[in-house]
């Protein structure tokens, strides 16, 4: 099979096993676990080229190219990740992972508790930020990369970019934040909330212990997606695609008639068809956790001090979920300390989804700054 131009072509997940324990943010201890991951490039002679893909909520390790046999199987970031795209794998070795508790293939609440012999279910510790970034240091080592190049991700995958250059400040030379921002505000975090009660109430939820009984909680799940899926997208961009057009007409029931009814729950469909409900409702929870200034007395700036590398904060004019005055708030406490940054304020209709698309703006942005990382 012949790639197309610009994809990384067919590629091939690999998992990567750890035995030492991990200690958690909670307290809490996993005794041994393992991470799905996908390459894309090569490594140079120096391993100094590598560069981190950090996911969002419902991605995974699967950034770029496409399975074998597996039609429309791209990447989630394909159209950044590839030769001659902006994270160009002709000169970068670009390295996605699926987080501890996501549902693609790493340590989840699906998986054996070697306790037990059981899935872990509702027993799967609370993960957060932190915690997968200390797991992803870990692949590191693994791959036998000291220092990556950069760390970038949009959305939550920004947030472990920001808490890469806190916490790993000698391993990162440069954080690409997008579509992010240094905590949630009290609505985000009141949005989870009413996503994670859908879940928690669902008959079929069993106190998380689901597995055991045959079924999944997926009307609380598809429910929780439609919630997401509406803080993700503008008003602007809905009304315009969807505005308020009828299906069919009229037929005076609770069934779907307008176009944007119908829209909602085809994605929740689809999401609970592939999503686990326990890995959501921990997801949902590392985002409400992330705040580095909580220690800090909530100076950020005094948060961000330890942060040595250069950066890349991008925000997008509609996104009303982590907004540009969010990401400017990371930009100023980023000056304060005297850092190297650099900010765009992307002018796009789409709302947060906006870092997920090919918006010629937003692409050459990131490609002239990461083609300053290696000359």
């Amino acid at each position: 099979m012949t790639a197309a131009p610009g994809s990384v072509g067919i590629v091939q997940p690999q998992r990567a096993s750890f035995g030492d324990p991990l200690r958690l943010s909670s307290g809490a201890t996993l005794p041994a676990f393992e991470l799905m991951y996908e390459t894309y490039g090569t490594l140079n002679a120096e391993r100094s080229n590598a560069i981190l893909v950090c996911h969002a909520l419902n991605a995974s390790h699967h950034v770029a190219g496409e399975y074998a046999g597996q039609p429309a199987s791209e990447g989630w970031w394909d159209n950044m990740v590839g030769p001659g795209k902006p994270v160009d794998t002709a000169r970068f070795f670009a390295v996605g992972v699926n987080n501890l508790g996501g549902c693609f293939g790493s340590t989840e609440p699906a998986s054996i508790n070697p306790a037990t012999g059981k899935p872990w279910g509702s027993d799967f510790p609370i993960v957060t930020v932190e915690d997968w970034v200390d797991a992803q240091a870990r692949l590191a080592d693994h791959l036998g990369i000291e220092r990556f190049a950069a760390v970038m991700g949009g959305s939550l995958g920004g947030m472990q970019a920001l808490s890469w250059a806190i916490r790993y400040p000698e391993r990162i030379g440069n954080a690409l934040v997008i579509a992010a921002a240094p905590n949630l505000s009290a609505q985000n975090i009141a949005f989870n909330e009413v996503a994670r009660a859908a879940i928690l109430t669902d008959p079929d939820f069993h106190d998380g212990h689901y597995y055991a009984y045959g079924v999944k909680p997926v009307r609380g799940l598809r429910i929780a997606r439609m919630v997401g899926h509406i803080t993700y997208i503008s008003d602007e961009q809905m009304g315009e695609k969807f505005g308020r057009t009828l299906r069919e007409g009229l037929n005076y029931s609770f069934a779907p008639e307008f176009e944007i009814e119908s829209y909602l729950r085809y994605q929740a469909e689809k999401f609970s068809e592939y999503f686990d409900a326990n890995t959501y409702l921990r997801i949902t929870k590392a985002l409400d956790y992330f705040d580095p200034a909580l220690v800090t007395g909530g100076n950020l700036t005094r948060a961000l001090a330890p942060a040595s590398c250069r950066f890349l904060v991008i925000s997008f004019t509609t996104d009303w979920r982590f907004s540009p005055a969010r990401a400017r708030e990371i930009v100023k406490a980023l000056v304060d300390n005297r850092r190297d940054v650099s900010y765009a304020e992307i002018l796009a209709p789409h709302g947060h989804d906006a870092f997920l698309l090919d918006t010629p703006q937003y692409h050459a942005v990131v490609r002239s700054y990461l083609e300053r990382t290696l000359r």
